[in-house]
């Protein structure tokens, strides 16, 4: 396997709540709810940054098109990390992220190694980690 990741799918209980918080609260561009026209194909993508993007998909048509039975949420089963150049750009996209309805489970702070960091959660559950690494350099 090559190391390439083009799609992250976020499983979502209702789609169109997801689609507000991560269009209108993160500010995410997006074109929107697509494949409605298919009983299971409703979708919502997001551009993140070159050649990666998010989708929200119906937990239920995750779970079909998988063959997976539905389970419940779980917030440690994965996190999604989001870099940023400075501690203030941290506070910042916490004080968004809490804004739009996400629920902060850890508030920005110092970290043992050497950064500073917080995690929500957004309306599903998934976790989020928002961190500045004076390791990682951040392009603009």
């Amino acid at each position: 396997m090559k190391p390439r990741i083009s799609l992250m799918t976020l499983g979502v209980d209702d789609l169109e709540r997801s689609l507000r918080f991560y269009r209108d609260g993160l500010g995410l561009a997006t074109d929107g709810i697509i494949g409605t026209e298919f009983e299971y194909g409703a979708v919502a993508f997001f551009d993140l940054q070159a050649h990666l993007k998010l989708a929200i998909y119906p937990r239920k048509s995750l779970a079909r098109d998988s063959g997976l039975p539905v389970e419940p949420p779980s917030g440690t089963e994965f996190s999604i990390g989001h870099n940023v150049s400075s501690k203030a750009e941290v506070d910042a996209v916490m004080q968004q992220a809490s804004g739009a309805g996400a629920v902060i489970v850890k508030p920005a702070q110092d970290t043992f190694w050497g950064g500073y960091a917080g995690y929500f959660q957004d309306p599903d559950h998934h976790l989020w980690e928002v961190a500045w690494n004076p390791q990682w350099p951040v392009p603009d």
